[in-house]
This record gives structure tokens, sequence and C-alpha cells, in this order.
């Protein structure tokens, strides 16, 4: 099973479009050592030319462009991509399904039937997309049972809901439901290895520590550093609780709960906000996730179970 990191960071990228923070600011002008990253976007495959995109962002044309794997290499209209799956229904992680309308045929989309609802409502993508390719829907099962996608022979598949909220357009933002934020589980029958994704997520209770115990590499919330990053910022007035991201650093956090695991696991954050220090390759928070053997994803990175 092959893992391609498509797009590593959270919403907004990195630099974000309109932010001057430390972060920003100093990788413009050259006096941060630190890498550009695209929104945060996996590909997965068995052999190399077949591919499905977990989570379609709107960098998604920038990431085939940098990928040769997705782009066309048989026929005048084709894609490397064979079907495209969301863990939930964020902006950041489903409006990328627009920019693929040129498709020769529907595409090919997994999703809990929540998701599914709230983008044909509060965000209606899957409506404007019957103006075009159109989409082939597949329902993901949130009761344990696992699920294939052809694109992925060998894979056996498992979603696990996690806490956290639809995105701010859905009609239950207050009233989260089971499905409307998952992680997947990526079995390779051949190998029996299996990979752990999960780019949000609020908490560790005991089944998400289970999963994370049972697999040999995990890609999960890297989004911030400390609960009060951004108040302390000045970039806003929200918490990384109040968004449903545990924060890396402190008691109960995601290196904590990463140190863990067993030793043979490879552990990886994704979907790192721009500004978390631990974008700082040069920096103390970058050095403390080292010495623990914990990664930081970046666009570009290969993985191979």
């Amino acid at each position: 099973m092959l893992i391609r990191v498509l797009g590593s960071a959270a919403g907004g990228g990195f630099p974000q479009w309109n932010c001057n923070c430390g972060n920003c600011s100093g990788l413009r002008a050259g006096t941060l050592k630190a890498h550009r990253r695209s929104q945060s976007s996996i590909a997965v495959s068995v052999d190399g030319r077949q591919w499905v995109v977990c989570n379609a962002s709107p960098d998604i044309h920038q990431q085939i462009a940098a990928n040769p794997a997705l782009q066309p290499h048989q026929g005048l209209r084709d894609s490397g991509i064979g079907a495209i799956i969301l863990v939930d229904g964020q902006i950041d992680h489903c409006t990328g399904l627009l920019l693929l309308r040129e498709h020769r045929a529907p595409l090919e989309l997994w999703t809990t039937e929540t998701v599914r609802e709230d983008l044909s409502t509060g965000l209606p993508i899957l409506n404007v997309l019957k103006h075009f390719c159109g989409v082939h829907w597949h329902r993901i099962p949130v009761d344990g049972m696992e699920f294939q996608i052809p694109a992925l022979p060998g894979v056996a598949l498992i979603a696990l809901p996690v806490e956290g909220k639809p995105g701010p357009y859905s009609a239950y933002r207050e009233n989260p439901r089971v499905g409307d934020n998952i992680g997947l589980i990526f079995r390779d029958a051949g190998s029996g290895r299996q990979l752990f994704y999960c780019p949000g997520l609020a908490g560790i209770p005991p089944a998400v520590e289970r999963v994370l115990g049972a697999s040999d590499c995990v890609l999960v919330d890297g989004t911030f550093w400390s609960d009060d990053e951004m108040i302390r910022i000045g970039v806003s007035h929200k918490r990384a609780s109040d968004l449903g991201h545990l924060p890396q650093s402190g008691a109960g956090g995601m290196a904590e709960q990463l140190a863990r695991l067993p030793q043979a696991t490879r552990r990886i954050l994704i979907h790192i906000n721009n500004t978390n220090p631990i974008l700082d390759e040069a920096g103390p928070e970058r050095a403390q996730l080292v010495a623990a053997g914990i990664e930081v994803a970046h666009d570009g990175m290969e993985i191979e179970l």
C-alpha cells in the first residue's frame, strides 16, 4: 500500500494568503526555515497508477500538477484518480470537487450519509456537479463494518466516527451527528499492515486509542501546538478545543498520546495550521517532536506499508 501526502496544511495552507503572523511572514521573507504547504489531503494506491484521494482540497489542481501519478496517462481525457473519499464536509476538504468538474465520467465519491446531506443542502456541491460531470455516490458505513473501494483492490477500509462538528454552514452545526467526522483505517490484506488517517481529532477516547495502538502508521491531527495558540498570536478568539482539535503540547496532548504507542509505530502529524510553531524546522517545538520520534508531514511525503 502506497500513501502520498498531497497537502499537509490546515485550511488556508501555509503561508495563508491573508496572514502576516511570524510563520507566514517569515516564510515569505526567507527568514524562517520552513516549507510551503497546501491544504490537507492524501492519496492511497496499491499499484502506483490508480489512486484514491482522501479529501479534495481547494488546492487539488496544484496537487495534481505536483504529482505525475495523478495526471492523465492514457487516452485523450484521463486521470490517475480512481475515487475520492471524504472524512468530513469541511470546506478545505470538499470544495476541490468543484475543480474536478471536467471529469469525463461521474466522480466516484465516498462519504457518510450525514456528509452527503450537508453537501446537498447547506453547501450544495453535489447539486452543482449534476450540471457538469456528476457524482456516483457511495455510502461509508459508520457502524464499524469494513468496506472496499474498487480502486483499492485488496485493501479493507473501516470508518471510525470521531468527535467534532460539521461545517459552519450545516443545519446541524450545534447538534453534531455520528458520521459528521470520521477517521479512516486502511488495512492491506497482503501485508496485513494498517494505516490510520484522521486529520481532525478533538480527543483520544478508548476506541481511537485502540485503533492508534493497532496501526503501523498513524497520520493524525497536527493542527495546533497549544490550545490558546491563535488567541496569543491575536488572529482569533477561539481555542484549539473550540475548533475540535487536540493540541500537541500539554498534559493529555497529542504528543503525550503518541508517546504511548508501540515503538515501531510510525507517528506523523498532518493538517498543520499556519500558526503552529512546529512549522519552524529550527525551532524548539520541532526539536521536541523529533526527540519524541514524531514526524511532521510535508507535501510530497511518501509512505509504504
